[in-house]
């Protein structure tokens, strides 16, 4: 029954599409997790200043349960935020969020301008409470297994001699409100940071310097296995799933762009397998993978722009808004996770309407049927996002992610 069901899965032809929208009077709403119950975790965009290019002035973590919104809160100060995969089927949700303490070496390590110390957080049962740290000011979560196990990061207490006076970064692992491990680098590489976490423990991030990400890694009993390029030392693991799968991005091979991936363990050794990217685009990222081994991402333009919304299955990348009907209204340019449902989360551009140009979360369900007229047949010249023009890489930034796009 099982493989039956999962049978018709990969067989659709094109996908239901519920509109998440944003959060009160907000303009943005990405939602960047899912779990099996089509719940998701999402990062609302409260504020937008239109006359300058600048960063999000405010920005709030909320999950949407079956249309009911819920905004996380903070840690104190005005704004919190998600990463990938912060969200488990317990409905537990973690993130960072700003405190209402300045950060003493000036950074921004949330990324909204404000200069305020950052901290990861866990949200259980209606409240927020800081994750500790390891010796350092700032951190992030990122995502959290059906165990109560979180992976992220924290800063230290050493000084990072690559970018003083800023701090050393490691790779986290949380549990039970504690810190259950600091995980190592490649020998090497003074910083990690971890992404993703599978239900057997496994984690993947990347290990590498302040300023770039080297090595695409899963750590597996504590141990750090660097994951192969493309020739170029540039690389990045985002998400895990329960057979070791690992989706990312990697560096071309002539380290022009870079381009989403996926990591496969055949036989103990890992190999992988590149997207490239979509015609017309610059890069591709991964951001998502499912058991069924189906993955997601976006696709960016070469002004940081995001373009697309994909989905890779079978080594085949297929843009969401061939598959989106054009009922749908929305013009998928990110899909940043994917349930065993087949469900997809992400962000989408309003086409239509009184939302039209506002940025909306959504929650795409496979379902076999034909598409009929598509969402890409209808926007043949797709809308440029209009957020400030830098505010992709305040994304990744959020992420940890762009020491790796710089």
């Amino acid at each position: 029954m099982v493989l039956a069901c999962f049978s018709d899965a990969v067989a659709q032809t094109s996908y239901t599409v519920t509109d998440l929208g944003d959060l009160g009077n907000g303009n943005l709403g990405c939602a960047m997790a899912v779990n099996d119950h089509g719940w998701t975790e999402i990062m609302y965009g409260t504020e937008i200043d239109p006359l300058q290019v600048g960063p999000l002035v405010k920005g709030r973590a909320g999950v949407n349960i079956e249309g009911l919104k819920i905004d996380l809160g903070t840690l104190g100060g005005k704004n919190s935020w998600t990463n990938y995969g912060g969200l488990n089927e317990q409905g537990e949700a973690v993130g960072l969020a700003e405190t209402a303490v300045p950060d003493p070496d000036g950074e921004d390590v949330c990324a909204f301008g404000t200069h305020l110390t950052c901290k990861p957080f866990l949200w259980k049962n209606g409240h927020m409470s800081a994750l500790p740290l390891v010796g350092g000011n700032n951190g992030q979560a990122s995502a959290i297994n059906n165990r109560g196990q979180i992976a992220g990061f924290a800063q230290t207490s050493v000084t990072d001699s690559g970018c003083p006076p800023y701090q050393i970064t490691a790779a986290v692992i949380w549990q039970n409100g504690k810190v259950q491990t600091q995980l190592p680098t490649v020998s090497g590489d003074p910083d990690g940071v971890a992404f993703g976490i599978n239900e057997l423990g496994l984690a993947t991030g990347y290990t590498g310097t302040c300023t770039a990400a080297n090595h695409a890694v899963v750590w597996e009993n504590y141990t750090v296995t660097a994951l192969p390029d493309l020739g170029v030392e540039s690389a990045l693991g985002v998400g895990i799933n329960n057979k070791g799968e690992v989706v990312g991005q990697v560096a071309s091979a002539d380290g022009t762009t870079a381009y989403g991936a996926v990591w496969q363990n055949v036989g103990g050794t890992y190999t992988i397998t590149s997207f490239n990217t979509l015609p017309g685009d610059y890069f591709s990222f991964g951001e998502g993978i499912n058991n069924h081994g189906q993955a997601v991402g976006s696709t960016q333009l070469e002004n940081g722009n995001w373009s697309h919304a994909f989905l890779w299955q079978n080594n085949v990348l297929t843009d969401l808004n061939t598959l989106f009907p054009a009922s749908a209204n929305l013009y998928a340019t990110m899909a940043n996770a994917i349930n065993d449902e087949g469900q997809i989360s992400g962000m989408a551009n309003v086409l239509s309407g009184p939302n039209k140009g506002k940025i909306h979360a959504f929650l795409a369900t496979p379902v076999n049927a034909s598409v009929g007229k598509s969402v890409a047949d209808m926007a043949r010249d797709y809308p440029q996002i209009t957020l400030p023009a830098d505010v992709g890489k305040q994304f990744l930034q959020r992420f940890g992610l762009v020491r790796f796009v710089q």
